[in-house]
């Protein structure tokens, strides 16, 4: 489990490392890098989703290691309360930013 401490409550995450482990590994890479510290929810799409990961305040976009590969047909689906990572319209152009499915 991963606890995003933010000024409006906390988020408890929970991943799945066997439907997905290169994205669960990318992901926790970041978390124990200090990476998501200070970062903001810079997309907010009311009744949609919160998209988070890659700007500080003032918009300022975060430096990323290179992008991973699509786990995208593991059978997991975007469903209300999951987290997937953010990308291009390249399916394998993830890095750091992820979103939160509120519908």
């Amino acid at each position: 489990m991963i606890l995003f401490e933010t000024t409006l409550g906390n988020i408890t995450l929970e991943l799945f490392e066997t439907d997905a482990p290169e994205t669960t590994a990318n992901f926790k890479q970041y978390v124990e890098d200090g990476f998501y510290n200070g970062t903001i929810f810079h997309r907010v799409i009311d009744g949609f989703m919160i998209q988070g990961g890659g700007f500080e305040p003032g918009m300022g976009q975060k430096d990323t290691r290179d992008p991973i590969k699509n786990e995208a047909s593991n059978g997991l689906a975007n469903n209300r309360g999951t987290i997937a990572m953010a990308r291009t319209m390249d399916p394998h152009s993830a890095t750091a930013q992820f979103f939160i499915n509120v519908t």
